[in-house]
């Protein structure tokens, strides 16, 4: 094992194990390089990579210190990461999506406060019919975004904010306003809105299922066309 990932492991070890707690302070980089058997310049690079994805945070002056490791931090760089697939692949995340999405509408009929959910309904009325694609595209993050938390789970909130890369949503979005499909999509979101004020978790999942199937769908046939024309 490379000398880099055997400090993260080891690091990593005294966090599941409860000798490092969240917000705990790493000992100085002397006393814990020599205590876990590595050198330093390992033990610095091995700091460098956890605090890159939010298990660690090095402040400078002060210490490294363990994050508080909730989920929205530790899967924040989902997104970055979803950002750099190409279409073939965004079809994939698209799928996942479609599985975790809908349940989370559903989850959100049942948990949101009328006031969340009267803010999710300003979020949609204040999309203007002449809305650019930069609006379009932050108004729909914004949207599924403000679904997936109030769905009560903090794990799932934030699989389903990860899952949504901007630079995926503008290919799609980009797409969608040469089809004119932007209206389509805007009354599938007022529908998704209307079955989670009524309390119809059965309506909410089954919209959102339908939503995320229509752009998949989009998306699949686009991909499909390209294909034809490249052959």
């Amino acid at each position: 094992m490379p000398v880099t990932d055997e400090a993260i492991e080891k690091i990593k070890a005294m966090i599941v194990s409860g000798e490092l707690s969240p917000g705990s302070r790493l000992p100085k980089e002397a006393d814990l390089a020599e205590r876990l058997g590595l050198s330093r310049s390992s033990l610095r690079e091995a700091v460098k990579a956890l605090s890159l994805i939010r298990v660690l945070d090095v402040r400078q002056g002060d210490g490294t210190y363990v994050t508080s490791l909730a989920p929205n931090l530790l899967l924040d760089a989902l997104g970055f990461v979803v950002d750099f697939h190409q279409d073939d692949t965004v079809l994939e995340f698209l799928e996942v999506r479609r599985i975790l999405e809908p349940a989370a509408a559903a989850m959100a009929a049942r948990a949101m406060s009328d006031e969340d959910i009267a803010e999710l309904g300003d979020v949609l009325a204040s999309l203007s019919d002449d809305a650019s694609l930069d609006e379009l595209i932050e108004n729909d993050l914004e949207f599924h975004r403000r679904i997936a938390a109030g769905s009560g789970n903090a794990v799932l909130g934030s699989l389903v904010d990860g899952l949504s890369g901007p630079t995926a949503r503008a290919r799609i979005w980009r797409g969608l306003t040469e089809e004119g499909s932007v209206e389509r999509t805007r009354q599938q979101h007022q529908a998704i809105l209307d079955a989670i004020a009524a309390r119809r978790p059965d309506l909410a999942q089954a919209w959102t299922t339908v939503h995320i199937g229509g752009v998949e769908q989009w998306l699949q046939g686009t991909l499909g066309s390209a294909g034809s024309a490249l052959g």
